[in-house]
């Protein structure tokens, strides 16, 4: 099948949703699949407006519509409800192609955040752009039901996975501070709700792994925990092992990687009761969530890594790849417009 995904969020950016996709397309391309992504390093993009370290394509149109043309996917989807998103969203509409989407980034939350927006607003938009897929791809039961309360419909399962191999407990520490190692790994920016995390008087040691608009005030508002900035792959996991305990403070995210990551390296996670955490953590015995991430810490630390680890092991990439396939809505040419014959354009096709 010739794959293409249609993404705002691609390397060099680091987040949970770029390790989704990159693993996502080495799952598929082994499978035998053939996979194109239209992504911003293939545009002329501009700063996101307070988080310059993503990028956003400026006046993508023609050149998205190019690259499907060349391309004659037999299945669409789009990752992102970003500048990209939208325009392989409005050539899709006029040539009557089928599409599938994501809900993978709680766009209106993130905004609320920032600026004096309503969320019925943001959510508004996520209908709009969401409503005409054939179906929308969301990573856990909690998040569905949300999302189903805001008004989205057509919103079908598509979980996640974690490398066991590079994440594991084994692994030599990046660094060794006093102990016990509370870690966070991440975005440094407001919506992850970090200082929920840094403000708490804990013992031993705070690590922050991750880079973001956030990290230099973070940095001087909490001048005793270590920050590290972001990091990948080995040097990743070798942070992870550099921990005792997981805090993932964020009430925004649709599902939160990175507590796979880390749980794949033998840490317990400490939590608030919400979507993401309730759906990984919430009675596997690997983890504690509560309104109060004190006490959630302090009653985490007695988990054992083995328990951890074992959990972690049912999160493969290989079932999130076969998932994946089996929610993407096929082109047939009986329902759509042909696609004009045209000369191939540099970009990842693999």
């Amino acid at each position: 099948m010739r794959i293409l995904i249609v993404t705002d969020a691609w390397p060099p950016q680091i987040n949970g949703v770029v390790r989704t996709y990159t693993r996502l397309r080495e799952e598929l391309l082994a499978r035998g699949h053939l996979v194109e992504v239209i992504s911003p390093d293939l545009f002329r993009t501009i700063p996101c407006p307070g988080y310059p370290e993503i990028r956003l394509a400026v006046g993508a149109g023609v050149g998205v519509r190019r690259r499907i043309e060349a391309f004659g996917p037999d299945a669409i989807h789009l990752a992102t409800e970003g500048p990209l998103g939208f325009a392989a969203r409005r050539y899709c509409l006029r040539r009557g192609l089928p599409f599938t989407t994501s809900y993978t980034t709680r766009f209106p939350e993130y905004l609320s955040a920032r600026l004096p927006v309503p969320l019925s607003w943001g959510y508004a938009v996520m209908r709009r752009f969401h409503g005409p897929s054939r179906a929308v791809m969301v990573s856990t039961a909690s998040m569905r039901r949300e999302l189903e309360g805001w008004g989205l419909g057509k919103l079908v399962p598509w979980t996640r996975g974690v490398d066991t191999d590079l994440f594991r407990p084994d692994r030599q520490p990046a660094l060794r501070l006093p102990r016990p190692v509370h870690l966070y790994v991440g975005r440094v920016a407001v919506e992850k709700n970090i200082e929920a995390f840094l403000r708490l008087e804990l013992p031993g040691s705070k690590l922050v792994v991750g880079d973001g608009p956030q990290r230099a005030e973070l940095q001087r508002r909490h001048p005793d925990a270590v920050f590290v900035g972001a990091k990948q792959g080995e040097e990743l996991a070798r942070h992870y092992a550099a921990g005792d305990l997981f805090v993932f403070p964020s009430r925004t995210d649709t599902f939160g990687l990175v507590m796979l990551e880390a749980l794949a390296c033998g840490l317990p996670v400490a939590a608030f009761p919400v979507p993401g955490p309730l759906d990984v953590v919430e009675g596997q015995g690997v983890g504690v969530l509560d309104e109060d991430l004190g006490y959630a810490i302090e009653r985490a630390r007695a988990i054992p890594a083995e328990r951890c680890r074992a959990h972690a092991l049912k999160y493969r990439w290989s079932a999130c790849a076969e998932l994946f396939l089996s929610q993407l809505a096929p082109i047939e040419d009986s329902r759509a417009a042909p696609l004009p014959s045209g000369l191939p354009l540099p970009g990842k096709l693999l």
